[in-house]
């Protein structure tokens, strides 16, 4: 008797209950078995009894809340001090900017909302702002979310109504009408709720590559968006290593090149501090696929420099290392600290498992490639003397709308495009029959999260003049124009 089958057993009841009807051969862990049993689509309807699409129109603060200055001031925690005042400078400059620095105070309100008990990889932060164009590996662009520090399994709902507020402020700051915003962030819900109901009625490989990004703007019927899409596009393409190297260093006399002072942005580090970077590459190489391997070996490590990030990211520690290959030809990684999410504390009142993190750089990058159809080459990640840091490409053709900067007509446009790539991300790890069997076909949760994001607009608002008020009475120090 094979092994095989005395894993089945020798009766024909227990060979056919191993098996399943119609299969040759057992069930293996990590498939699903067939025939499928139960409907996810059913079950997903059902949750509507616990929790009613309506419901998430809910907004209820509690008076334990941070406000907003102290809210700023723990996310500041660990970070470098030095450069705090520049975060609560750009975060002061309007609303939108407050919520793009705020992810955790927002998990604080959102794990106080009702939530289905779906979990996704999320990307924890996703506002409008960090949608976006790439680079591929062939040199074509793609559009898709492109910032995952907060990245976690956790509610799908967190993210959507993320979205939606972030797309009210915006369109308040570009000084767009209320009708207007509203409408932004409900087509978003509703592209979001219509793309899940699509994934789920396509083959499961065919669901995965969904949504081709030409065919984006016409599922997402985001004509108007064309013009600025296509702008934004050609900048993209000249957003390179080698412009920033042009940019950024200098010739040596070996015939190398080495970053230029260039601060608070970008500022030389010690010999010290860039041997210790340019060590935590090796390492780094062990976590890219090693097909990879050949082509960052015709490169060599010329210089390290600290060059200061994002909103929500400053005060971390963030390295651009400049590679060079046997022409003098650039290339420049990024070497960013990672965090711990700031949601990890508020996803268990939201009945979510936290599992222990390895390793935070790992915790991002197998969060971006879960969520993402393409991403980075060579996206991976490393410790510098002892911190965990993601590793990426740095200036990999990346080009962003500023949702605060569109149009009227074009912002619902945007809402729509933006919705349908959050579907996309979100049904590489949740199954899309169950969410949209949530979501449904009528505009009932679309007109509950357009309430809930007209709501949390005005909350974030209130947050932002509270942060401005003390920054003007010298409570808290600000940097502006940085």
């Amino acid at each position: 008797m094979t092994e095989v089958a005395e894993r089945r057993g020798t009766g024909a009841d227990a060979a056919d209950a191993e098996r399943g009807a119609g299969a040759r051969v057992p069930h293996v862990a990590g498939f699903a078995r067939w025939p499928a049993s139960g409907s996810p689509k059913a079950e997903g309807k059902a949750l509507r009894t616990r929790v009613p699409r309506s419901a998430h129109a809910a907004l209820d603060l509690d008076g334990d809340r941070p406000d907003a200055v102290a809210a700023v001031e723990e996310s500041g925690r660990g970070r470098i001090p030095g450069l705090t005042p520049i975060r609560v400078g750009r975060m002061a400059a309007t609303p939108f900017a407050f919520l793009r620095g705020s992810a955790g105070l927002m998990a604080y309100d959102l794990a106080r909302t009702p939530v289905t008990g779906i979990g996704a990889q999320i990307c924890g932060d996703a506002h409008a702002a960090n949608f976006g164009l790439y680079g591929d590996a062939r040199g074509g662009l793609v559009i898709d979310l492109n910032d995952f520090d907060e990245t976690v399994h956790g509610p799908w709902e967190w993210d959507l109504k993320r979205l939606a507020a972030s797309l009210v402020l915006a369109g308040r700051e570009a000084g767009a009408d209320e009708d207007t915003c509203r409408e932004a962030a409900r087509d978003a819900a509703g592209a979001y709720r219509r793309t899940m109901r699509l994934l789920a009625r396509l083959p499961a490989l065919d669901a995965w590559n969904a949504i081709a990004d030409e065919e984006l703007v016409s599922h997402t019927d985001a004509h108007d968006l064309l013009g600025t899409l296509e702008r934004v596009g050609e900048k993209a393409r000249a957003n390179t290593s080698g412009r920033f190297a042009a940019r950024s260093t200098e010739a040596t006399e070996d015939g190398g090149r080495r970053f230029v002072d260039a601060p608070p942005v970008l500022r030389r580090v010690t010999d010290g501090e860039a041997a210790a970077v340019a060590a935590a590459l090796a390492p780094y190489l062990a976590t890219l696929s090693e097909d990879r391997l050949p082509l960052l070996a015709r490169y060599a490590v010329h210089d390290v420099a600290f060059r200061v990030v994002g909103t929500g990211s400053v005060g971390t520690r963030s390295y651009v290392v400049l590679l060079l290959d046997h022409r003098g030809e650039p290339l420049v990684l990024q070497v960013k600290e990672a965090r711990p999410s700031a949601l990890v504390p508020h996803l268990v009142r939201a009945g979510f498992d936290v599992p222990e993190v390895a390793h935070e750089g790992r915790r991002v990058v197998l969060g971006q490639k879960r969520m993402q159809v393409v991403s980075d080459m060579l996206l991976g990640w490393t410790s510098v003397d002892g911190r965990p840091f993601q590793v990426r490409q740095f200036r990999n053709r990346k080009g962003s709308v500023d949702p605060a900067a569109l149009a009227a007509d074009q912002l619902d446009d945007y809402g729509r495009m933006t919705g349908a790539l959050l579907a996309r991300a979100h049904a590489h790890s949740a199954d899309p029959r169950l969410v949209a069997g949530y979501c449904g076909r009528n505009e009932e949760l679309d007109e509950a999260v357009a309430s809930f994001a007209v709501a949390y607009a005005d909350r974030t608002e209130a947050d932002h003049a509270v942060l401005v008020a003390a920054v003007r009475a010298g409570r808290v120090a600000a940097e502006t124009g940085v």
